[in-house]
């Protein structure tokens, strides 16, 4: 049977509380693989797995009670390796690594910062910031809207400054939250999102990067700041064990 496994401790992991459980249905045993000075947080993968909302809290109800109480490794949602042996090999072959890691990201937490516009803000400041747009506006305005030619050329103007305005923010973003952080990991573009950045924040530097994020909301008013955390810090992990083993790795949005 394929092994699901959750993440990466030092080879003597907290015990967890009998009650919980980990993902299917019902709740697979969750076990302990050990190789040297690591072990696997495990359980024997289920047929069919997808990331429900109910099984994406099992995941992380597992790392959040081994993270109580010392530094784990968290792997993302659907980390699945084709047995026990490939783990513990991987384990072994992945040693040094996994190590530096631990001692890395103990105590650290990660923060996801996904910012978008406000699209009657930007189209504000994008208008208030270029003349030519503006003249160009008021030129239709006072001949009723314009010609086709130059609706089209206004609406081609905002289109590329608003662009322009989504680079300059995306890079706002990170340089402005990135003296508070650690590390740094710009994640994947996605729908609807101008930056898609994660921060990996130690725990005693929290406030002050929450502090900078409203710092960062107040200078940019035009901008809609999502912010995801304290979370494990999946994106300072890289590679797991299943990525290694060249196993699908799991979806990690929920499905209704």
């Amino acid at each position: 049977m394929s092994t699901y496994v959750y993440g990466i401790t030092a080879s003597s992991p907290p015990s967890l509380p009998s009650a919980v459980g980990g993902v299917g249905d019902p709740p697979s045993p969750v076990r302990v693989l050990k190789q040297g000075d690591l072990a696997a947080l495990v359980s024997d993968a289920p047929e069919g797995l997808r990331p429900k909302r109910k099984e994406l809290l099992a995941h992380s109800n597992v790392l959040a009670e081994a993270g109580a109480a010392g530094c784990v490794l968290p792997m993302r949602f659907g980390s699945i390796a084709p047995d026990d042996d490939a783990v513990t090999s991987v384990l072994a072959e992945r040693a040094e690594h996994y190590k530096e890691r631990l001692t890395a990201l103990d105590g650290k937490v990660e923060y996801n910062i996904k910012a978008s516009h406000a699209e009657e803000a930007v189209l504000h400041r994008v208008l208030s910031e270029n003349p030519e747009i503006r003249s160009l506006t008021e030129a239709n305005r006072q001949a009723g809207g314009g010609s086709y030619e130059e609706r089209l050329r206004l609406g081609e103007m905002v289109v590329a400054a608003v662009k322009a305005q989504e680079a300059e923010d995306a890079t706002d973003v990170q340089h402005t939250l990135e003296p508070a952080a650690d590390a740094v990991s710009v994640g994947p573009d996605s729908s609807g999102w101008l930056a898609n950045v994660s921060f990996l924040v130690a725990g005693e530097g929290v406030e002050t990067f929450l502090a900078a994020v409203e710092q960062l909301r107040k200078g940019h008013p035009h901008l809609e700041l999502r912010v995801n955390g304290p979370l494990p810090p999946y994106s300072f992990v890289d590679p797991g064990p299943a990525e290694h083993a060249g196993t699908m790795t799991g979806a990690e949005s929920a499905e209704e």
